[in-house]
């Protein structure tokens, strides 16, 4: 599997993680009642990721922005803040069921009020349009996207949710020229990581590494957004063979956000490549023991499997399968990382193309779907589909080590 794993299972990689707004709908979730309003819960964090002061902050955030509601049953501004707090606690806890139903319950509120604002309008749209980014459907969330860029065609934010949704989408020059807007409107840490990632899946990785230390130096250090920009920069090198940048860059993530789970991990996946396998697991435990992130859990099989522990590697299978049907039933098209599955850990090819083929029908042009197929192919020796597939993917002239076949 690739570095890239964590963020590609649950969460999307920074270019779309880094936009604040995601989420999903779902009626099961716990609430509390505040006048009309029903309000979802904010859940206890795991101790290792309170962080001090920060959560005593969210937590204090959180009450007050209830109040706020309860007072004022259409205090839509209060629901958006809302709405973006639970999206942080998501990315931060790995609680993406509960957070991202919540994030989306919220903007519901302001959506359905025939007396919002159009500001207020604009921001849910962008926050809706970044709930089905996150759950990988990308041609609402164009859709989504373009009707609140009609209100607010100068806000750097909703550029974000329109070169996300191109990217995936496959339809990379019309995301260039929106990078191109966003970071003429504000150059910070969201606008730096697009370029990067645009940069990078054109084969410009040298490029790509230099937008992302822009990004870095433009957050505050010890921030969770921070923090994921240099996971972000360190994954780039590992993906590229500079697997000691990587190393020292994961350290480098710890010292200032301790018990960040991501880059534990990541600190397992470079002990993995260099067949240090206890370490890499002891790495993969810890940070599943911090968050349930099914990215950890995968690692976690790859090591059992090359550890020959049969009877632990498939308890872990079943486990992984379970968490990603809990991952579509909040709305989660899952489908791309199943096939990962099959094709790199359960050596299925067959199985991994039957659920590659429904992504492609989604998303015939994205190089990363492409790269997939071909990789299937490959594995089912099946060079004439192979170079179909590998011609698309290379079509930016990506560098993307897989492309190597």
């Amino acid at each position: 599997m690739t570095p890239n794993l964590f963020k590609n299972i649950l969460v999307l990689p920074l270019f779309l993680l880094l936009i604040i707004f995601v989420g999903s709908c779902s009626p099961k979730q716990p609430l509390i009642e505040a006048s009309t309003v029903l309000i979802p819960k904010l859940l206890d964090r795991h101790p290792s990721l309170q962080n001090g002061k920060e959560w005593d902050d969210v937590s204090n955030q959180y009450q007050n922005l209830k109040i706020e509601i309860a007072h004022k049953a259409d205090n839509h501004e209060s629901m958006i803040r809302l709405a973006q707090l639970f999206i942080r606690e998501a990315r931060i806890t790995g609680e993406h069921g509960h957070y991202y139903n919540a994030a989306l319950t919220m903007t519901d509120y302001v959506l359905n009020d025939k007396d919002k604002t159009a500001n207020m309008e604009f921001l849910a749209l962008t926050t809706k349009a970044g709930v089905q980014l996150s759950h990988h459907d990308f041609k609402d969330a164009l859709e989504t996207g373009k009707k609140a860029i009609l209100l607010n065609p100068n806000n750097p934010q909703i550029y974000g949710v329109l070169v996300d949704a191109h990217v995936e989408l496959g339809e990379y020059d019309k995301a260039l020229k929106l990078a191109d807007r966003m970071i003429s409107l504000k150059p910070d840490l969201r606008s730096y990581a697009r370029i990067s990632y645009l940069r990078e899946i054109h084969g410009q990785v040298d490029a790509a590494m230099d937008a992302m230390r822009m990004a870095i130096k433009a957050g505050i250090p010890g921030y969770e957004d921070t923090a994921w920009a240099m996971l972000t920069y360190a994954e780039l090198n590992q993906l590229y063979g500079k697997n000691a940048e990587a190393e020292k860059l994961y350290q480098e993530i710890l010292a200032q956000r301790q018990d960040y789970p991501f880059a534990i991990a990541g600190l397992g996946a470079i002990a993995k490549e260099k067949g240090d396998l206890t370490q890499a697991m002891n790495y993969t435990e810890k940070a599943i023991q911090i968050i349930p992130e099914v990215g950890f859990y995968i690692q976690k099989a790859e090591i059992l499997k090359a550890q020959g522990k049969t009877e632990s590697f498939d308890k872990t299978i079943k486990e992984i399968f379970a968490m990603l049907a809990d991952d579509e039933k909040s709305g989660h098209n899952m489908t791309l990382e199943y096939a990962g599955l099959y094709l790199d850990v359960l050596n299925d090819a067959e199985k991994a193309l039957a659920y590659a083929q429904k992504e492609y029908t989604l998303r015939p042009q994205n190089i990363d779907v492409n790269r997939m197929m071909a990789r299937i192919y490959n594995q089912l020796n099946k060079t004439t589909e192979m170079q179909k597939y590998l011609a698309v993917a290379k079509s930016t002239k990506s560098e993307h080590p897989e492309l190597r076949m």
